[in-house]
């Protein structure tokens, strides 16, 4: 995302130096298409800044999504509903024009709206229109750029941790030579009459065989995963679709966050933790009604899944009920914590928190 919002700031600062605007903010379309967030923004006050920052929307901006179209449009700001109730001083704002960002390979498809404010009246702003689907092109055609390419990075990662998970499937020739090499000196052992030799060798043999079985299955699993290379989100999508086709539970799913790339090891774990969530919600919890739930506060991802089953006042590790255990390991490989509510009667929340990346990780993950 950090990359993204950098290109789109700088086509904003050309935009708003262009067209002799005031300020301006872009904002893109979730995946469930529900969501406008401010994604970029230039030319605010440090307090509009702010907010627009922290994905607030402005009072005097345009939000329906009804009306997010193929036209661009100006309006009269100057006398809005909440003029009079402004909580921003330095807010001037005469006027606006937005204008819609569509993709390009899929003809018609809304991408988020690019919204450019004036401090002059409706008419003025309304000049500037032919400029500004100029540039909406041109940043439909970036913002396309950067998903796609990252697509195509996260499929060169995924086939690089499918040759390791090739060669680690190789490895088990390796235990089998160990064992084959016990298995040597036990019938040795065992025609020499050394009844002690030959029990210690047949318990090495299976200390391996078990040692190499449980290794080889667990990191096979991990890189050999099956998540959609589109990223996250669209795993995500695959998950709740799957879900609502194996059970009669009706899952509702909201992801309110518009871009979120994350690295590859994240994706990976927040995937297997979701679906180790959901199919236990299927199979044990006895729910008419999920939720999953994926949102950020606070500098941390947040991804919640309930129901509304018959629940359970505690959570052993002898239950294996939910995977609590295993969940809390994989939360822990990138930073995070699993957070568990539930009581009986009254169904179970499962939160998965962590810590957003660092700004380089895409530096230190190559």
């Amino acid at each position: 995302m950090g990359d993204l919002k950098m290109l789109l700031e700088t086509f904003l600062e050309s935009i708003i130096g262009t067209v002799n605007a005031t300020a301006g903010v872009v904002r893109l379309l979730s995946p469930d298409g529900c969501t406008l967030q401010i994604i970029s923004s230039a030319g605010l006050s440090a307090e509009l800044q702010k907010e627009a920052e922290n994905f607030v929307e402005l009072n005097c901006e345009s939000n329906d999504i009804a009306t997010l179209g193929h036209i661009i449009h100006s309006s009269d700001v100057s006398t809005c509903d909440s003029r009079h109730l402004c909580p921003y001083a330095s807010c001037r704002f005469q006027s606006l024009v937005a204008a819609p960002l569509e993709a390009q390979n899929t003809t018609g498809a809304p991408l988020g709206i690019l919204t450019i404010f004036f401090d002059v009246p409706r008419t003025a702003a309304s000049q500037i229109m032919n400029t500004l689907a100029a540039f909406t092109e041109v940043m439909a055609a970036t913002i396309e750029h950067t998903r796609i390419t990252r697509e195509v990075q996260r499929t060169d990662r995924l086939a690089a941790r499918q040759d390791i998970a090739n060669e680690i499937h190789d490895s088990l020739a390796q235990t089998l030579t160990y064992s084959r090499m016990r298995a040597s000196l036990l019938r040795e052992a065992i025609s020499t009459g050394k009844a002690s030799l030959a029990a210690q060798l047949t318990n090495d043999i299976d200390e391996a065989l078990e040692i190499g079985q449980k290794s080889v299955r667990h990191l096979i699993a991990d890189f050999r995963c099956e998540i959609n290379h589109g990223g996250l989100a669209a795993a995500l999508q695959d998950l709740v679709s799957d879900f609502r086709k194996r059970n009669d539970i009706e899952l509702e799913y909201h992801n309110h966050l518009v871009e979120f790339e994350l690295p590859l090891e994240h994706e990976i774990q927040v995937y297997y933790i979701v679906r180790e969530a959901l199919t236990n919600i299927g199979r044990h919890s006895g729910a008419s009604h999920a939720r999953l739930f994926v949102d950020a506060e606070f500098g941390y991802y947040v991804f919640t899944i309930e129901d509304n089953g018959s629940g359970a006042s505690t959570f052993k590790p002898i239950e294996g009920h939910y995977g609590v255990i295993i969940m809390r390991e994989r939360a822990q490989r990138i930073g995070g914590e699993i957070r568990v509510k539930s009581a009986a009667g009254l169904g179970t929340k499962v939160q998965l928190f962590f810590p957003e990346p660092p700004t380089d990780w895409r530096v230190t993950s190559e």
